[in-house]
């Protein structure tokens, strides 16, 4: 079994794991129950389909245990690939007073423009090193990443903001505060720090245009970002990305069965096409990286 292969079965032994107790809640632990639907809410009964608030129902208990579904995917990649992966990994440090008042200044920049001035646009190479300048007494602080993850033939060690494909603002600006931390701390903790997307639903990074994040990263160009690829490669090597895509479809297209008969009671509709609703990249890159592995 070659690396990418293990790699891929790990990575759906998570979403197997994941998915199954969600079925085990929905179908027998707490099922929707059409009595009960109709007793509480008899105007939405009468005028709604069930299947409407059955598909609610569903949504609601899977939300809560896939909370945390891209950390531990993400584990698992870089597990195997570069060695160790650990969520919510606490990382202390002492940082000069000045570089973390000069820290909250840019943040406060980016997030408010002053009358007639024009918006301050995010920089990354220029605000780190303006915020490097900050001289004072080191003070401690400690910084919670979402992941962090050691290589273990170079022992070089990494942290990870990882957020969903499509990060609010207030999200994305508690990220950047850690990662400007863990780059300014002396001396040094990690080898590198970085705002991580596992996916990106615009297909190439020139594409990418959620507007949130945008305000406090150039989304198109600032090397601390990685989204999709450029992400699962870091943390697992050539090969991971390809891994993750098609873990996800393998079982997706058995779940979506699954919850159309088991729980939904019905037959795919005649218009259901998963091919139509796989995870992937935008054609032709995606090809032309399986063509690779």
């Amino acid at each position: 079994m070659n690396k990418e292969t293990e790699m891929k079965g790990a990575i759906q032994g998570v979403i197997q794991q994941l998915m199954d107790r969600v079925m085990e809640n929905v179908l027998y632990k707490d099922p929707f129950i059409i009595e009960e639907h109709l007793s509480k809410k008899p105007l939405y009964a009468a005028l709604v389909p069930d299947e409407i608030f059955k598909g609610s129902h569903f949504e609601r208990r899977f939300v809560t245990p896939f909370g945390k579904a891209w950390e531990k995917l993400a584990v698992v990649a870089a597990t195997h690939g570069l060695g160790y992966g650990e969520m919510g990994y606490r990382i202390d440090g002492l940082i000069p007073i000045g570089q973390i008042q000069r820290i909250s200044e840019v943040l406060n920049r980016l997030e408010h423009s002053g009358k007639g001035q024009r918006k301050t646009l995010p920089d990354w190479k220029s605000e780190l090193s303006y915020i490097r300048e900050g001289k004072g007494e080191p003070i401690p602080v400690s910084v919670i990443c979402d992941l962090y993850v050691e290589d273990r033939l170079t022992n070089k060690r990494y942290a990870f903001e990882l957020k969903a494909p499509l990060p609010n603002s207030d999200q994305t600006k508690v990220s950047k505060e850690k990662i400007l931390k863990l780059h300014c701390m002396d001396p040094k903790m990690v080898d590198g720090a970085f705002f991580a997307l596992p996916y990106n639903p615009y297909g190439t990074r020139e594409n990418y245009s959620w507007s949130f994040p945008a305000r406090w990263f150039d989304m198109k160009h600032d090397d601390v970002v990685l989204i999709g690829d450029e992400f699962w490669e870091t943390i697992g090597g050539a090969g991971t990305y390809n891994a993750f895509i098609s873990a996800v479809n393998e079982v997706g297209v058995e779940y979506k069965e699954r919850i159309y008969r088991e729980y939904l009671g019905i037959e795919p509709p005649k218009t259901y096409n998963p091919t139509q609703q796989l995870l992937h990249e935008t054609l032709p890159e995606y090809e032309a990286k399986k063509e690779l592995y």
